[in-house]
């Protein structure tokens, strides 16, 4: 082999190497955002659902769907409750501070439920928000 031929081969190997390097670091930088504190892509996915819905009804109101349903694949959703998070509680305060900041009014009570999941497409996570109306609590009220 040339030296030429030598010093290509190396540069591939050296390239190849690099990007399963970074392929590496990606992978694991993801896997940090979702399984730390703080779910960075849950809850921007939580933001996007909240804002597709809004529906204005007046000039100043905008309402918000109040349930939002989070599907989490095996893996993940095994992760997130290892560590012992509320991850649920995060991400449903995390969520009425960016309504707050947006100046949405909930549907009625904000809930955010977190399931496991053996049919999410992505392979992580699924998230859907609707509509849940609240009780009233004159229904529980004892008879007059």
């Amino acid at each position: 082999m040339t030296r030429t031929a030598l010093r290509r081969v190396k540069a591939a190997m050296s390239a190849l190497s690099a990007l399963e390097q970074a392929l590496e670091n990606r992978w694991e930088a993801l896997w940090a955002r979702l399984a730390g504190k703080e779910p960075v892509e849950l809850l921007a996915a939580l933001r996007r659902e909240c804002d597709a819905n809004a529906v204005v009804v007046s000039g100043r109101r905008v309402m918000v769907p109040n349930a939002y349903d989070v599907e989490l694949a095996d893996s993940v959703y095994d992760e997130l409750t290892r560590r012992g998070s509320n991850v649920g509680q995060v991400l449903t305060d995390s969520l009425a501070r960016h309504a707050e900041r947006r100046g949405y009014e909930w549907a009625g009570p904000l809930t955010v439920r977190i399931a496991r999941s053996g049919q999410v497409p992505n392979g992580r996570y699924r998230v859907a928000g609707r509509v849940m109306p609240h009780v009233s609590a004159e229904g529980f009220q004892p008879p007059e």
